[in-house]
């Protein structure tokens, strides 16, 4: 019999892909709201207990609204949020099951799973596992570039980019968060194993969807010596084997893209590819995928799977 489904907030950037992908399956029901109804608390609170798997895709204060909906007694309803709201909780599993088997069984067994933010997925791919086996201290004070489509904005920003005309288009790459403040900082942190938030340094730019997370590894943030290569082989050991995320093979000298990183190379798939560059000690890791894939829809789809028992590529 086939899941029923409801995704709340299905009218927003990450709602409709996640929709795109779960239309051509014939293993879920999709539950829809009638448009008239969409503020209908009633009628929410009808398909949210309705439901047996619920992904939200609202505001944090709506997701957390969403979720006091659910019934105290409804023990059948598994919620997947894609908001903010709860990414550092500690009774919801964090939604990056490559971080480990430990990860993954608590995305299998939890009623409630969160998403990863797509700056985040990137420098947790990246710094977590470098933790996690010694190579970098929890206590090393990090920075972090990440470069966007202007799709990660929602609506809005779609709009304001794509519009006849653009005065925003035409001004290229935009730095901002510019008081080094971003809502992704407190779970790069906790899931990443830091003391310290990275500083954190996001770049929006002119194209609609791609993602590049950049991390410099500095001698000082180091638990041991250790060269570009070595931080590739513990890399590409950890990611080994993996579906959607994987490290690529390690140049000295780069060829990819003939010299240049492109951030669209993975749009409309759920891929991570991890690269690590640099020589001797200079050593810089990052991480490309689509910001609406592996850094927002793609993601809660491969959770939702996960959550369902069926291949975690199923519709991706």
């Amino acid at each position: 019999m086939a899941a029923k489904i409801f995704v709340d907030g299905h009218a927003g950037t990450t709602g409709l892909k996640i929709h795109e992908r779960l239309a051509k399956r014939d293993d879920v029901e999709i539950l829809k709201i009638e448009e008239e109804l969409r503020k209908d608390l009633g009628r929410r609170r009808e398909l949210l207990n309705e439901a047996d798997y619920v992904v939200l895709c609202l505001p944090d204060d709506a997701a957390r609204e969403s979720v006091a909906l659910l019934d105290p007694d409804n023990r059948r309803t598994r919620v997947l949020d894609a908001s903010t709201a709860h990414r550092t909780h500690p009774e919801w599993a964090y939604g990056f099951p490559e971080l480990g088997r430990d990860y993954e069984q608590r995305i299998v067994a939890s009623r409630r799973v969160a998403v990863p933010g797509c700056h985040a997925s990137g420098f947790i791919a990246i710094v977590a596992p470098l933790v996690q086996l010694g190579l970098l201290d929890s206590n090393a004070a990090l920075a972090c570039t990440s470069l966007t489509g202007y799709s990660g904005g929602g609506k809005a920003m779609i709009a304001e980019y794509e519009a006849p005309g653009s005065v925003v288009a035409a001004r290229g790459a935009r730095p901002y968060a510019l008081g080094l403040w971003h809502k992704h900082l407190p779970e790069m942190q906790a899931q990443a194993g830091l003391a310290h938030a990275p500083t954190f340094v996001p770049i929006v730019c002119n194209f609609a969807a791609g993602m590049i997370v950049s991390v410099p590894l500095l001698p000082f943030a180091r638990r041991k010596t250790c060269t570009a290569l070595d931080v590739w082989k513990v890399l590409a050991e950890h990611y080994e084997g993996q579906r959607f995320v994987h490290v690529m093979p390690y140049e000295e000298q780069p060829t990819i893209d003939g010299g240049y990183l492109d951030p669209t190379a993975l749009n409309g798939t759920n891929e991570l590819q991890i690269f690590v560059f640099g020589q001797a000690d200079r050593i810089s890791v990052s991480a490309r995928f689509d910001n609406l894939g592996k850094g927002a829809s793609g993601a809660a789809v491969q959770n939702l799977n996960l959550m369902m028992g069926v291949a975690a590529d199923a519709g991706l």
